[in-house]
């Protein structure tokens, strides 16, 4: 008897003493949670990338934020995603936090250009690489310019307007964000493609910081202008030429007036297949996203992403103002219902059943 209770106390002891041993390597680490984080953090990626984001509002953005994402993953990055909802001193704060996080590249969709020039100078002299995404921050020397060919979007817009009016006529102008350095091109493409065409442009405004309901005031004010006359509309995007439709619908013009933007969002493919929109520019965002995420990881190794044999080779380049900067271009494509199908819905792009929704 005495023997079993001798075994029992023994059994009790060594599982106390267990139990403490577990305790004490408990307090050494921190407790569980900082455990984990130290174990992560062994096994961190070495390569780490911050987005900035202009905001979530536009539609495409989400799409852009997704595949970034998902390809910077998967090439073994680590992505932290910041969204400034508009706000330039936002914005700046966040490139701030994301310059103390120790990114290894910034990549930006910038708000304001010019704002931003000061803190991206200061990640440039902590070492960290600049990806102008989308948008140029002008004046800076960033490492990476990728977009699409912004000239050619306007150039795609003026043409489809040309086609809707053969005869010329008078068109407005409602522009995006005066800060945005596309925009600039953007006009640039469109007046090209206007010229010879008898087409005037009888109103031109900005929506600073790209504010769709800007364009709902734009084309009230420019119809007031003209004596209530006006032929098409070309708008910075899709948001914009939402608001603009709406308002020719309250003065039941809508369908009556060519209307043309960029971006293919869904809202924009469903109204051109109702009558109301007669073009969008297709940007293949999944394209662009993909691209820059695989830029910036190389970027982030120290790759030459110049080199004609690396893996996604940037051959031209475009001057900021001060320096040649690197540059990836991406062709557009104008949708109309004629080829709505074959960009849009076979290229995955929207599902059938979304576009043609208010379609009998």
């Amino acid at each position: 008897m005495k023997k079993q209770l001798s075994s029992m106390i023994l059994v009790l002891l060594t599982g106390f003493c267990l139990m403490l041993a577990c305790g004490c390597s408990a307090n050494r680490t921190g407790g569980g949670e900082t455990h984990r984080e130290e174990s992560e953090s062994k096994e961190a990626p070495a390569v780490r990338i911050g987005i900035s984001f202009d905001s979530f509002v536009i539609e495409r953005w989400l799409r852009d934020r997704d595949v970034f994402v998902a390809t910077a993953q998967s090439l073994g990055a680590e992505v932290n995603v910041q969204n400034a909802n508009g706000d330039v001193e936002e914005q700046i704060s966040q490139i701030e936090y994301l310059i103390e996080k120790k990114m290894d590249v910034i990549t930006i969709i910038a708000i304001d250009a010019g704002a931003l020039k000061d803190v991206v100078r200061k990640a440039q002299q902590a070492g960290i690489r600049i990806v102008c995404y989308d948008r140029l921050i002008r004046d800076v020397g960033s490492d990476l310019y990728i977009s699409f060919d912004n000239r050619m979007v306007g150039t795609l817009m003026g043409q489809a307007l040309a086609r809707s009016l053969p005869d010329g006529g008078q068109v407005f102008q409602i522009q995006g964000s005066s800060s945005d350095n596309n925009v600039e091109q953007v006009r640039e493409g469109f007046e090209e493609a206007l010229q010879g065409t008898g087409i005037t442009i009888a109103y031109s405004t900005f929506c600073e910081n790209w504010l769709a309901e800007l364009a709902f005031d734009a084309v009230s004010e420019g119809l007031e202008a003209t004596g209530g006359k006006v032929d098409g509309i070309m708008c910075g995007n899709d948001d914009l030429a939402g608001q603009a439709i709406r308002a020719l619908t309250e003065r039941k013009m809508a369908g009556k007036i060519p209307v043309v933007a960029q971006d293919a969002e869904l809202s924009a493919c469903q109204r051109i297949e109702e009558g109301t929109q007669s073009m969008t520019v297709y940007k293949s965002v999944d394209k662009e996203a993909a691209a820059a995420a695989k830029l910036a990881v190389a970027l982030a190794r120290g790759e030459d992403i110049t080199d004609p044999a690396s893996s996604i080779p940037v051959t031209q380049t475009i001057h900021d103002g001060t320096a040649d900067v690197p540059y990836y271009p991406l062709e557009p494509v104008a949708v109309t219902k004629e080829n709505m199908d074959e960009i849009i819905i076979d290229g995955g792009f929207h599902q059938r059943e979304d576009v043609y929704l208010n379609i009998d």
